[in-house]
């Protein structure tokens, strides 16, 4: 019914930049709050980015603040997630999300899941 895939991961050195991508499958998100996540293993998933479909509000973590920016294509149902300046910390695995809601929390359960996509950061 509603997919998302999410793309771009790779082996990146520390300073350099990844650009993910999250492609929607749907009728429509014009009302949908999405968001990234990111969990390394044996570590607990972390907040990345959220946002509304629609525009209008974006939230990022402090860790990623002035690094990370969203990037939407409303005519390919895709989001972009701009990572620069990389450091190690930031290797996990990322997956993008969604839940039909235009407002409320960032915070999980969403409806909908990519099935993740690895970024791993060297120095």
């Amino acid at each position: 019914q509603v997919q998302l895939v999410d793309s771009g991961g790779g082996l990146v050195q520390a300073g350099g930049s990844v650009r993910l991508s999250c492609a929607a499958s749907g009728r429509t998100f014009s009302r949908y709050t999405m968001a990234w996540f990111r969990q390394a293993p044996g570590k607990e998933r972390e907040f990345v980015v959220g946002f509304r479909w629609s525009g209008g509000s974006t939230v990022y973590a402090d860790s990623v603040k002035g690094r990370f920016g969203i990037f939407r294509d409303y005519a390919k149902n895709t989001v972009y997630l701009q990572m620069n300046s990389l450091k190690p910390e930031d290797t996990a695995a990322y997956y993008c999300a969604a839940k039909e809601s235009f407002s409320g929390s960032y915070s999980p359960p969403y409806d909908y899941w990519g099935q993740g996509t690895q970024v791993t950061v060297s120095t």
